[in-house]
Order: C-alpha cells, then structure tokens, then sequence
C-alpha cells in the first residue's frame, strides 16, 4: 500500500510517505507552533521538581494569598501554597488524564470499530447500536452523574472520559474498514490463507492509522477540557493533588476574580494554550496525512 507518489527534485530519488507527510506538516506554521509550545509544556510538567524548590503541599503561613514576587513567581494561594509549583504539578495530572484516556479510547474504539466494518451483520448491528445509545445521552449530564456515584479520582476520570468517548472513534473506524475490507489486496490475503484477525492487525489497521492518529490528537484536547470542567465542579481530581481544572475553582469567589487574577488566569491560560496547541497539531497531522493535500 506504499506506493511512490511522488520524487525528489534535486536527485530523482523516490519520496516515502512518511517523508511526504513529514515534509507537508513542516509547511503548517500553525501546526509547528502547536508543536513547540505543547512539548514546553510537556518538559515543564516532566521536569517540575527541578523547576521549583516547594511542594505541592507546603504552606507559608507568612504569606497566604500573596501577589507574585521574587519568592513566589505565581503568588500564593488562600492557604499560603505557591501557586507556580501548584500548576506545574497540575499540569502533569492534567496531560497524563488527557493521554491516559485517549489511549484507552482509541484502543476500544479501535477494536470495536474494527469488528463492526469487516464482519458486519449482526456484530455490526449490536456495536453500532451500543454506539447510538451512547450518543443520544449528554455526554456531559452523564459524566457527572457517573463520577457523584463512584466517586471524585484521577483514575476514576480516566474510565469514565474513556467509555464515554470511545464511540466516535468507532464510527470513523468502521467506516474506514468499509471501504478496505472489498480491496483487492484483502481478497488476495484470504487467498493466501490468513484468517480473519491476521487480516485485520497486518492489513487494516495499519491502512487506516492515519484518521486515528488525527482523531486521537484532537481527542487529547476534549479530555483535558473534560478533566478541567469536572474538576472544577468537583467531580474529578480530588484536592490537594492539583491539576488545572480543580485550581480553577477558586474562580467561583467574586473576590478572587477581583484582584487575586494570579489564582485563576494561569491555570485558564495553561488549558487554553494546551488545547489551543494539540487542536492546531491535530489539523497538521491532518494536512499532512491526507493523499490528496499537495506538497
């Protein structure tokens, strides 16, 4: 399926089609920008103990509710916590949500909509139903009444944005597998003896990579958004373990937005920038991986 699309100018030689995508994506001003500034802030978060000498717990007494200076960046919060080594901290739990979950949803969705596409039928119509039955609920009234029955946690969040967001996945799978599974090279798999799941692991999947990779970097951002909202409303990470989403709740004083914006705009900044950057990487990857874009 790899064929030749293209020759480089200079020596004739044959272009890839990772080098085709590689050389489409650098052209996105928007999608190398997204790049650079979501691995800053991945390096921040992976690298947060260097950055900073407090914990995410120690509280100075002497100084609650302070604005930012030279000892505290960020400024504290109403308990004396420093504020800067509180959202870098968070941003690890935010990240690690948002990833967590999306790898999750993407191998669920991956399998079920492949089983959907290639047998069709009666496991086509039973996943799909699942599918629509999941889809017709609010996606968000659901999610909080799941998290008020089992409970406010990293993992907890991370189960419930994972089988709740699967779905669409699915659907863009099975679509995808549609349309391969009636190939030529599909037929001249079976005849050469490969069963079923051979088929699907060393032919489809790797053919249809492409929607998935895009679909799960767009889905990166939902989670995190997700994470935030529900942390803010207090049904997601469980304080004092920060994330970007719980430290927005102290947003909810009219004090606080008033003149204490060190407690809410970092925190609404990082998951802006955030989700900012991996939808505008998601439309690169795109570009990049469509056939039809030109380079």
């Amino acid at each position: 399926m790899n064929s030749i699309m293209c020759t480089n100018n200079q020596d004739n030689k044959p272009l890839s089609m990772g080098r085709l995508a590689f050389m489409k994506f650098r052209k996105n001003k928007l999608a190398i920008l997204g790049a650079v500034v979501l691995t800053i802030l991945v390096l921040f978060a992976l690298f947060a103990p260097l950055l900073t000498n407090y914990k995410i717990d120690d509280l100075d007494l002497y100084s609650i509710s302070v604005e930012p200076s030279s000892e505290h960046i960020l400024g504290t919060d109403e308990i004396g916590r420093d504020v800067f080594t509180r959202l870098i901290y968070g941003g690890r739990v935010s990240l690690v949500v948002g990833i967590v979950a999306t790898l999750l949803q993407v191998f669920i969705g991956t399998v079920l909509g492949a089983l959907a596409g290639y047998y069709g039928g009666i496991v086509d119509s039973i996943i799909m139903r699942v599918v629509d039955i999941i889809m017709c609920f609010p996606f968000f009234m659901i999610a909080v009444t799941i998290a008020a029955v089992i409970g406010p946690s990293i993992w907890n969040l991370i189960i419930i944005i994972a089988m709740l967001s699967w779905t669409s996945i699915a659907r863009i799978v099975r679509g995808e597998v549609l349309a391969l599974k009636e190939r030529e090279f599909i037929e001249a798999s079976k005849a050469l003896g490969m069963n079923n799941f051979q088929i699907i692991l060393k032919h489809i999947i790797p053919n249809i990579l492409s929607p998935i990779l895009v679909s799960a970097t767009l889905s990166i951002a939902n989670s995190i958004l997700t994470e935030s909202a529900l942390s803010f409303l207090g049904m997601g990470v469980r304080p004092p373990q920060p994330s970007w989403g719980n430290m927005l709740t102290s947003a909810q004083s009219m004090n606080t937005l008033r003149y204490e914006w060190w407690l809410w705009i970092p925190p609404g900044l990082m998951i802006f920038l955030t989700v900012l950057s991996i939808n505008f990487l998601g439309d690169g990857l795109r570009d990049a991986l469509d056939p039809k874009e030109k380079v």
